[in-house]
């Protein structure tokens, strides 16, 4: 058989070859694992920075999440573009230009858009840039996968992030300021002043409150699932 022949059989064999489903159970696999058994912040214990700063409100976890979840996507997907011709010896540096940009742009439709939660998230957003779950995900996974495994990947992992983070934020605002988005939750007839039973707990805004409620998701998670305990 000529070498023509063989080669021609190769890619006859390969074009025959069924291809994955995109929504195959691996794929989706890659959603469902962040949001529980491989979370980002209980799991990988990566973003606890953000988890402790910008969990006062509930408003501030939601704009953080959001813009995680854009970075994480697009940076995902370009750098999965790029993986072939990006130089091995720069990629930590093409990296953090491709998220840097993303971060920039995030920073300038708050500004535009949402000035006053911008103004509160501070140097927060900037910080994106540094977020480990980001440059590890690029690093760990978009470098070697296809753009549509990098994208289900990003938003798995910007998903696990951000689900947590409102959670704290839920328990923060709720029990540190009776509110929830602003929005006046505990009846003011529950207050001790008003002649009620109830007064707001002011250590949950401080951030070590932030590290003890993702503490108890941890236990929780933990509990239910034996797997994640550590030998």
């Amino acid at each position: 058989m000529s070498t023509e022949t063989a080669t021609v059989k190769t890619e006859v064999i390969k074009e025959a070859a069924p291809r994955e489903p995109l929504f195959s159970a691996k794929n989706k696999r890659l959603i469902t694992d962040p949001l529980n058994d491989d979370n980002p912040i209980t799991v990988q214990v990566l973003g606890i920075c953000s988890a402790l700063a910008i969990t006062v409100q509930v408003q501030q976890a939601v704009v953080m999440s959001l813009s995680v979840l854009f970075v994480m996507i697009f940076g995902n997907i370009i750098i999965s573009m790029m993986r072939n011709v990006i130089p091995s010896r720069i990629r930590i540096i093409v990296q953090l230009v491709v998220v840097a940009s993303l971060v920039i742009l995030v920073n300038e439709v708050l500004q535009a858009f949402a000035y006053d939660v911008s103004k509160e998230l501070s140097v927060f957003v900037g910080l994106i840039i540094t977020n480990c779950i980001i440059m590890g995900r690029f690093e760990a996974f978009a470098l070697a996968n296809s753009p549509w495994k990098s994208f289900l990947d990003g938003v798995g992992n910007a998903f696990g992030y951000g689900w947590i983070l409102i959670a704290v934020a839920f328990f923060r605002e709720l029990l540190g300021s009776g509110t929830l988005l602003g929005y006046q939750i505990i009846p003011s007839s529950w207050y001790i002043e008003n002649g009620g039973f109830y007064s707001n707990n002011g250590f949950m805004l401080f951030p070590p409150m932030a590290l003890i409620v993702v503490g108890i998701i941890i236990w929780v998670q933990r509990s239910r699932n034996p797997k994640l305990i550590e030998d």
